[in-house]
């Protein structure tokens, strides 16, 4: 699995570096991403992986599927990864590239569990303090999860926050058998 991953994020680097210098970092993102949404189908990947069908078929079938939604440039490196047998990588080098493209924006991803669901206003007062905290701009992904009693806990990167009332009274349950209270 490490191969295939590193293989991903080595074809995404290529690419981010072609991206940059041709000042295209937005068109390929978004036709990275609608190519991966497109070939990646489970249906698509069967024929498109499938070693006994012609490789001139499978380039054609591509040229089919992406229609003008990717251009030139895009087309080649998903054309690239089918003459390789890479083609199931696709989708992990959009993410990859992707997570390139936001280091480079300076965009922390961040995910937020709570014990039930945030309004706009708590999402946003929650990115607030959590783009103060950092220094840097987030985006933050909500998740629930009613088992938490209460509260929320974040992550960020390999940093955990954790704001539930489990996690609090935990805490204090750990204080109170070492004796620090």
């Amino acid at each position: 699995m490490a191969r295939r991953s590193s293989a991903a994020r080595r074809y995404a680097e290529a690419a981010f570096q072609v991206a940059e210098r041709d000042d295209t970092l937005e068109a390929w993102r978004s036709e990275l991403e609608a190519a991966a949404g497109i070939v990646g189908d489970d249906r698509a990947l069967r024929v498109l992986a499938n070693p006994a069908v012609p490789e001139e078929r499978r380039s054609a079938l591509v040229d089919d599927l992406l229609g003008d939604r990717a251009s030139r440039p895009v087309r080649n490196l998903v054309l690239l990864l089918l003459r390789r047998g890479r083609i199931e990588d696709l989708p992990r080098v959009a993410v990859e590239f992707g997570r390139l493209d936001d280091a480079r924006q300076g965009i922390t991803h961040a995910t937020a569990t709570t014990a039930a669901e945030l309004d706009r206003g708590e999402i946003q007062a929650l990115t607030d303090q959590l783009e103060r905290s950092t220094g840097g701009r987030i985006v933050l992904d909500i998740a629930i999860d009613p088992s938490l009693l209460g509260g929320v806990v974040v992550r960020v990167g390999d940093r955990l926050y954790d704001g539930s009332v489990r996690g609090r009274l935990e805490r204090l349950r750990n204080r109170l058998i070492s004796g620090a209270l």
